[in-house]
């Protein structure tokens, strides 16, 4: 059944038709090259990406089914599906299709064998070879066996990060938003830092963050964001990705706020490290060192530089000042996102390749409480 849109609620345009259009024709590109008939998409981010496609129902079974050639097919529950119109305007609503809802939670039977159907009904009954997401979040093992048990005369292969590849390079419009997100980050962050307090509840400084997350800025509206706000205090400082409880923050001891903000799902992260009354001589010789290794690995970054080179700066700088920072996520690619993180996973240290081309937005993010972002444009990076 597919669904058309029929009632007088607009669609929501975030982005033209024309911008869509060259993000697929650049996925499929790379999707021949890599020598695939088709791509089965699950990465929520991806879908948003390539059609618009935005509402909290990647908890279901769904996909983007992109061909080489031909029109893409969006596979999704029934009740998503009547009104996926509304935000996938990167799609023809003639190729919205829905599974009854008696497939869902059914042991008896499962969406990925009516999305089989699907795909061999409009790509044609000849065997493919189908690129999927092996690390997307939402993709189940159950839907995968179900898909491929009913095409077994395809072939199924890892198509990687090839769609994340793609995304590392932002068109203006992308850039406009990202800089919005940079707006509402900061808003936020001045939020939970006016709200921390000896004593204060942890509870109530998450929900200030919250409320001036959505909130958002004049200009710039806020969406809700892909990781909750991080406090980890004290002791637990040390221990990145702890949300919040409704104890009582100490004086003395370091405060971690990681957070987000989020326009149009485009995000921007923020850390920082606030310690309430006099810090140690221990603390503020770590953040002069972060601070310094930030500087500097901000000043590496030029056309061509790789990140993992830009990783390597912020790590020679804090070694002279006594620290090692463990080999991981140094530098990422802020993008659009969907829980479960905040930027999408195409950039992140080691790495040799250099993003040489002008709009590349990526963000460093050593681990002691501090970030930027940065774009790339065609002289330098801001």
């Amino acid at each position: 059944m597919s669904h058309k849109a029929t009632d007088e609620q607009s669609a929501i345009e975030v982005f033209t038709a024309e911008e869509y259009a060259s993000r697929q024709q650049r996925v499929r590109e790379k999707t021949a090259a890599s020598g695939f008939d088709a791509l089965f998409i699950t990465d929520p981010a991806n879908l948003y990406y390539l059609t618009g496609y935005n509402a909290w129902s990647f908890y279901m079974p769904q996909a983007l089914v992109l061909p080489v050639d031909g029109k893409p097919l969006l596979l999704m529950r029934e009740m998503d599906a009547n009104g996926a119109h509304r935000t996938a305007t990167g799609i023809d609503p003639e190729q919205i299709l829905g599974y009854p809802e008696v497939m869902v939670h059914n042991e008896q039977m499962h969406p990925g064998e009516w999305m089989a159907e699907q795909m061999r009904e409009h790509l044609g009954p000849a065997s493919k070879h189908i690129g999927y997401e092996n690390e997307a979040h939402f993709f189940t093992i159950r839907t995968f066996l179900a898909l491929t048990s009913n095409l077994l005369d395809w072939k199924f292969s890892s198509c990687n990060d090839l769609i994340n590849w793609v995304r590392l390079i932002k068109s203006d419009a992308e850039i406009a938003y990202l800089r919005k997100a940079g707006r509402v980050v900061t808003h936020a962050m001045q939020a939970g830092m006016d709200a921390i307090r000896e004593g204060r509840p942890m509870n109530e400084v998450a929900a200030a963050i919250s409320a001036a997350q959505i909130n958002g800025v004049p200009g710039a509206d806020g969406d809700y964001t892909a990781i909750v706000p991080m406090l980890p205090t004290g002791a637990a400082a040390d221990t990145p990705h702890l949300t919040w409880t409704a104890a009582p923050l100490p004086a003395g001891e370091p405060i971690s706020l990681e957070i987000a903000g989020a326009h149009h799902r485009y995000h921007a992260p923020l850390a920082r490290t606030a310690v309430i009354g006099r810090s140690s001589e221990r603390v503020r010789h770590l953040a002069a060192a972060t601070v310094s290794g930030l500087e500097a690995a901000l000043d590496t970054m030029r056309p061509g530089v790789t990140a993992h080179e830009v990783a390597s700066t912020y790590q020679r700088v804090i070694q002279r000042a006594g620290y090692e920072k463990a080999p991981g996520s140094a530098i990422q690619s802020a993008s659009a996102t969907r829980p479960t993180g905040a930027s999408a996973p195409s950039a992140s240290a080691p790495m040799t390749k250099p993003c040489s081309k002008p709009g590349c937005v990526s963000t460093s993010s050593p681990d002691s409480g501090r970030t930027a972002s940065v774009l790339k444009t065609p002289n330098r990076w801001w």
